[in-house]
């Protein structure tokens, strides 16, 4: 697979079948990605799996949140406002992937259960949370994206697919009990990796994306 292959292939998978990942293929996945660049080197990321029981354990407790209707409250702040063009992109996601749901799904309940699936953690047999110490800036934050996309990146090399979701990352407290994260490192993303449920109505759509000439502008060429 190349490079390219790699990124074309690449979607957020919101269903995963019940198949483990195997410790070999995380090792390797993590060697590639442990390439990533980073500022001056510091390589800022710390990384913490949860599979097998430790993550059965996390996935009861984010269903009682839900239950209870808990607030998210992630390490992270996210924006209180988006930008009007950065709106309207996520408005037509939200527009479009109800659309297939409500094509797919006849009964309002299935659409439900199927939004569930979120604090399932889609049902993935890795979760892989990406953190940094507490007094690093935005400039790390930007290095943790090169990690998580060398990550994503490298799955694919090995057929495993993944989920980058805010809500992998939604309730610190349950993750850092259950991982054992110290609070001196901000828990900033959570990233699902498996393998892809192809026959699941969440894996029918794929989001669009900006073209050339509307992103990119080249002076000087």
């Amino acid at each position: 697979m190349t490079v390219i292959d790699a990124l074309n292939a690449r979607a957020t998978v919101r269903a995963f079948t019940s198949d483990p990942v195997g410790e070999n293929t995380l090792r390797k996945i993590f060697e590639a990605a442990l390439r990533a660049p980073s500022w001056a080197n510091t390589q800022p990321w710390e990384i913490h799996v949860a599979a097998g029981e430790a993550l059965e354990r996390l996935r009861t407790a984010y269903g009682d949140h839900l239950k209870n209707c808990a607030p998210r409250n992630p390490d992270m702040p996210v924006p209180k406002q988006w930008p009007v063009a950065h709106q309207k992109r996520m408005e037509h996601l939200r527009g479009e992937r109800l659309a297939v749901l409500q094509r797919e799904c006849k009964d309002p309940a299935a659409i439900e259960e199927m939004a569930a699936l979120n604090y399932r953690f889609f049902n993935a047999p890795v979760v892989v949370y990406i953190c940094m110490d507490r007094t690093l800036t935005s400039w790390s934050v930007f290095d943790l994206g090169l990690f998580a996309q060398s990550l994503m990146l490298a799955a694919q090399e090995y057929g495993v697919d993944s989920a980058p979701a805010v809500t992998l990352a939604a309730h610190p407290g349950l993750i850092r009990a259950e991982l054992k994260i110290p609070d001196d490192q901000v828990i900033v993303i959570g990233i699902a990796l498996g393998y892809k449920d192809a026959e699941h109505p969440q894996n029918t759509y794929r989001s669009p994306r900006r073209t050339f000439e509307d992103a990119v502008r080249i002076r000087g060429l």
